[in-house]
């Protein structure tokens, strides 16, 4: 049994799901929820935090501000308090409110943006917020996770190698696009060691990230308004765009099947095995996808029959069975 003395310290790197039971695919999910913050995320806030502090940029005193849909903010509102830093994490209307609890419990303030900007959405909105908050106090430092290497290093360094130890054979990798954190550590990590593994980012509709035109999302997590500054499309090798519902729908199987994951996975999972279908017939290839996180946080939204309802479609779409699948596909 491990014995820590901060939260940073523990996190789970080997569990993962054998979905063949569930899809009939060899596919595993590599669950990234279970560290004290709840999500992959606890991995680059460790990195960004302790690189800015081994570059003299954070100093005691000082707050942190960061942009984030929910998971980073956590995860920075976690470690800040763990090292004596204030923070204040700027985020949206669609952050979820178990979340922005958590953050304020841990001392945090919260900022809401409630207006999208004319150009970038939500997401532009909160970093210009950003911005104006570091011009009005110096004492505010922004690590800047679109543009921060270091975001990416943590997968990099952690979570890459652990898949690669895990899966040396791996064929294809599928990782969901938020950040592209996550997405940029692994595809540089695998490209770099040689390994013939094929990256798949797995992005939302609705989401700037690879060139598609914007469009309403309402679950935090994947897709972004503005491209984010340090993806390097030259490192991924394709890319499978999820609707909502159709995210949705995956997360609730996994929970009939007892696994209560949140809507990225959701989102990832609906991506690989629609790939999967696509490209490999008779199930000849070994696949992983990455579960950033779990899915309490989304009990008022994803698992949420009424909040779906009014967000998406019908009711009878998403409880019926596979033979409703034509009809989560289509354009809501």
């Amino acid at each position: 049994m491990p014995i820590i003395s901060a939260p940073q310290e523990y996190n789970e790197e080997s569990l993962y799901v054998d979905l063949r039971s569930a899809f009939g695919r060899s596919l595993y999910l590599k669950c990234e929820g279970f560290n004290f913050s709840g999500s992959v995320k606890l991995k680059a806030a460790a990195e960004m935090i302790s690189s800015a502090e081994r570059r003299g940029v954070l100093r005691p005193g000082a707050t942190l501000v960061e942009s984030s849909s929910g998971n980073l903010g956590v995860a920075l509102s976690m470690l800040a308090a763990d090292r004596g830093y204030g923070f204040v994490c700027v985020t949206d209307a669609r952050c979820n409110d178990a979340t922005r609890r958590m953050m304020e419990a841990f001392g945090a303030r919260v900022h809401v943006i409630t207006e999208p900007a004319a150009d970038g959405g939500f997401l532009g909105a909160r970093i210009s917020h950003v911005r104006a908050l570091c011009t009005a106090d110096s004492r505010f430092v922004w690590l800047n996770q679109y543009r921060n290497p270091d975001n990416w290093m943590a997968h990099y360094l952690h979570t890459a190698p652990s898949v690669a130890a895990q899966f040396p054979e791996l064929d294809v990798l599928f990782v969901g696009a938020g950040t592209t954190g996550t997405l940029m550590g692994c595809a540089r990590y695998f490209r770099d060691s040689g390994r013939t593994t094929r990256i798949v980012a797995v992005d939302v509709i609705g989401s700037v990230t690879f060139g598609c035109a914007p469009g309403r999302r309402l679950i935090p997590g994947l897709g972004t308004s503005v491209r984010p500054a340090i993806l390097d499309e030259s490192f991924v090798d394709e890319v499978v765009h999820v609707s909502e519902p159709d995210a949705v729908r995956r997360c609730r199987e996994l929970a009939a099947r007892g696994f209560l994951f949140g809507g990225s996975t959701g989102t990832v999972l609906s991506g690989a095995l629609t790939w999967l279908a696509d490209n490999a017939p008779g199930d000849s290839l070994t696949a992983v996808a990455i579960a950033p996180d779990l899915g309490e946080r989304y009990l008022e939204t994803v698992y949420n029959d009424e909040w779906v309802d009014e967000a998406y479609w019908p009711e009878a779409a998403y409880r019926e069975g596979p033979e409703s699948l034509p009809e989560l596909n289509a354009t809501h």
